[in-house]
């Protein structure tokens, strides 16, 4: 087994942000990406399960630092201030390496 190291950006927003998040994915240049809907609770209150605009989805990209910092600098200029939003970064390894 050969590893290499990448790093996990997770994002859990609003899901009505959904597609902006996926225009700005695009436009930086990340590889790829999943979404899940998640539910929680923050000090924003209680939020529920589902694709529908009052739930939250969970956004997951492996990529290179780099990469992940930047799209966390940019998600946290655009968005932090009107939505709620939590983004972290965890160093993953990976067995695919040139997909990411």
């Amino acid at each position: 087994m050969n590893a290499h190291s990448r790093t996990l950006l997770a994002v859990i927003c609003e899901a009505a942000l959904e597609k902006r998040l996926l225009a700005d994915l695009e436009t930086l240049g990340a590889p790829g990406w999943t979404i899940s809907d998640a539910r929680g609770r923050g000090h924003r209150g209680v939020r529920s399960a589902g694709w529908d605009t009052e739930g939250n989805i969970r956004l997951e990209i492996i990529c290179n630092r780099e990469l992940a910092e930047r799209i966390a600098e940019h998600l946290q200029a655009r968005y932090y201030d009107h939505f709620a939003m939590v983004c972290y970064l965890a160093q993953v390894e990976v067995l695919r390496g040139e997909k990411f």
